[in-house]
């Protein structure tokens, strides 16, 4: 690319749009209460629509931030939707579901647009997953129709301060992976400077000598500049000479939003930055006032009928609003393994049990090890999983039957591996990450929280299955605070997460081949004390098994008192009710989301009675859950209150005494059962 091959006027005319949209809102319908959230992209435009052309390929992808509307009108995105988006109208991207900045886009005319989060920085691991997955797909499946491609990750400078673009970087330098980091430093991040996001204010600066990243920075309101160096960023993440990072110094000349009015800047800061307008720099690198006139009545025009295109438009129908939380049967356009018709179908859902019976962690291994066979697009990753082969050996050799690029250590980042396990997703591969512990889980909750919302807030648009395994627990001899936490309640309250939760190696093998082959983020709880234990072992119930999600195992029938548990409290729950003959009929619910409300609700009616017995703390533990749904529809049944045995409300011990004191027993669980019976 040359500067005489920029189609100029597109990118004026794309910046007229820009600039336009943002004055309507501010001086019209943010007044008028028909905007509420109105974030200018008023000295911004120029970089964004010029990074919008350069990105051209047919798997170029990108993410945005709450600023990218010059990004996504560069990528096709039609005015009309800029302004429905804004007034939280149907024909938008969100259907009116997300914030009007949050946006998203399949592939039009410019990169695809990954699904836009709220949370600042989160939008670096996403597009990292996306440039692994161009190299997987170009390199290991052979796909060469993906040669060439990046995923750019678009921030303010405020954005470098997060944990996620660290995290990006870092992995993205290590792998040599086709990412540009794409920073706008408009020198302030809120009301907060530069100077206290970054030492100097400049990241560029304190990269300038990172370890396998080329980092450019320049005037990003300067049109020449501004095109020569995006060119330069392309072309070098294009031929393969790993991530580059380019910081374009631009103006915020609004306020962080509409209510904001810069009170903080020196009026002499402020007489700067119009001095530096885009908008008027690309008028006078033009140098074409008729030709600039004639085109920025078009684009008012354009804008106009926008205008009324998009007042016409009806709130989206308020009974779907629950709609595309999970999958419905319809393919999204873009993720996941089903728009490219190689999702592999479900299996059978009796067991063929065959050999002697098995630890959990190989029945979990040998079904690993199966998908993997089956299924080229299957990733396997985290941390100790490659070489190590796991910390509790569940992907013991896998990399080496499979290969460093399906199985593979990731760094001690949480963050980046659920992040980067959304973009693989997103770009039809399939993302199995293992999070060693489950107290491991919680500097990831940001993006564990934004994947499973993200079919929902696109509409089925976009989707992103995962299949994020977790120990949990506290461990057959051991337990302490921070390894042996079960806290299932914690993602349950997460929408759009499934998640599984067994007891046994058969029902492991048969759940995680499930999600394996499902369409939706699954949590997949391995407990730590039946991993290798004998209460969790049993024949491996076949290659082909599949176990339906919200299906409970009915494990002991009786006709007194309903006992329903999970997980580790199975197998002393079914011990406890030894001294109870014929009395105590026993459910294991074996997954959280969904739960089997009928099999609980029709066990109620039949017994009268129940006891929930979960490891979980006892306040907010999902006992609670259960406990509401049955009082409120099962609640003339009852012959006794319905009761709770959790781990009290604190953290599991190290002291295995004093953790045997905590965590619900044998013995407490016989006792409790006894207390009820005798209501």
């Amino acid at each position: 690319m040359t500067l005489e091959q920029v189609d100029w006027w597109k990118a004026a005319r794309l910046v007229m749009l820009s600039r336009q949209i943002d004055a309507l809102e501010v001086n019209q319908l943010t007044p008028q209460g028909k905007v509420n959230y109105q974030f200018s992209a008023g000295g911004h435009e120029l970089g964004q629509v010029l990074l919008g052309m350069a990105l051209d390929h047919p798997h170029d992808a990108a993410t945005a931030y709450y600023r990218s509307r010059p990004l996504m009108l560069a990528s096709g995105l039609r005015p009309v939707e800029a302004l429905a988006a804004g007034m939280g109208l149907s024909g938008s991207p969100s259907q009116g579901r997300d914030a009007g900045v949050m946006f998203n886009l399949p592939r039009r005319t410019g990169p695809t647009i990954l699904p836009a989060s709220g949370n600042v920085g989160s939008q670096y691991t996403p597009a990292l997953g996306w440039a692994q997955a161009i190299r997987y797909r170009e390199r290991t499946l052979m796909e060469q129709g993906w040669q060439g491609a990046l995923a750019a990750a678009t921030g303010g400078e405020a954005s470098t301060a997060a944990n996620g673009f660290w995290a990006a970087l870092n992995a993205a330098a290590t792998l040599e992976l086709p990412l540009l980091f794409f920073i706008e430093n408009n020198c302030y991040g809120l009301s907060v400077p530069a100077s206290l996001q970054t030492p100097g204010g400049s990241v560029s600066a304190n990269l300038a000598c990172y370890s396998g990243l080329k980092v450019l920075s320049g005037d990003g309101t300067d049109p020449q500049e501004a095109w020569e160096l995006v060119r330069q960023a392309v072309e070098h993440v294009r031929r393969g000479a790993g991530p580059c990072l380019l910081e374009l110094f631009v103006v915020r000349l609004a306020g962080h939003t509409f209510i904001d009015d810069q009170a903080y800047k020196p009026p002499a800061e402020q007489a700067e930055e119009k001095q530096r307008d885009p908008f008027q720099r690309l008028k006078d690198y033009l140098d074409d006032a008729p030709k600039w006139e004639k085109l920025e009545n078009e684009a008012a025009r354009e804008v106009e009928a926008a205008l009324q295109e998009a007042e016409a438009l009806p709130v989206a129908d308020t009974a779907s609003i629950r709609r595309y939380l999970f999958f419905e049967g319809e393919p999204p356009q873009q993720g996941g393994l089903r728009p490219e018709n190689a999702l592999l179908p479900a299996g059978a859902s009796q067991p063929q049990p065959s050999g002697p019976r098995i630890n959990m962690v190989d029945a979990v291994r040998q079904t690993l090890e199966a998908e993997l066979k089956r299924n080229p697009r299957m990733l396997v990753f985290g941390e100790d999983v490659g070489v190590k082969g796991g910390v509790h050996g569940a992907t013991l050799d896998m990399q080496a039957h499979f290969g460093a690029e399906r199985v593979f250590d990731t760094s001690l980042n949480e963050d980046a591996i659920i992040g980067r396990s959304v973009g693989l997703a997103l770009a039809g591969l399939l993302p199995v990450p293992e999070i060693q512990f489950r107290k491991y889980a919680d500097p990831a909750h940001e993006q564990i929280s934004d994947l499973g919302t993200l079919r929902w807030r696109t509409v089925n648009r976009f989707a992103a299955p995962a299949v994020v395994r977790i120990p949990v627990g506290f461990g057959k001899k051991i337990g302490d605070p921070w390894h042996s936490l079960s806290a299932e309640a914690v993602f349950a309250h997460l929408p759009g997460w499934r998640i599984a939760y067994p007891s046994n190696a058969e029902d492991a093998v048969g759940l995680l081949r499930t999600a394996l082959r499902g369409d939706d983020p699954t949590m997949f709880f391995e407990h730590r004390a039946l991993l290798d234990t004998p209460a969790g072992r049993r024949p491996y119930p076949g290659d082909d098994y599949c176990l339906p999600f919200g299906k409970a195992a009915l494990l002991l029938e009786g006709d007194e008192l309903t006992l329903l548990t999970w997980g580790a409290m199975v197998a002393r729950s079914l011990e406890a009710a030894k001294a109870f003959p014929g009395r105590v009929r026993l459910l294991d619910l074996r997954t959280i989301i969904p739960w089997d409300q009928e099999a609980v609700l029709e066990s109620t009616r039949l017994t009268g009675r129940v006891l929930i017995v979960h490891e979980d703390t006892l306040t907010g533990g999902f006992a609670g859950e259960i406990t509401a749904v049955i009082a409120s529809q099962a609640f003339t049944d009852l012959d006794a209150p319905i009761e709770r045995l959790g781990t009290p409300d604190v953290p599991i011990p190290f002291s295995v005494p004093l953790m045997d004191a905590v965590v619900p027993s044998v013995e407490r669980i016989r006792e409790k059962i006894g207390e009820l019976l005798a209501f």
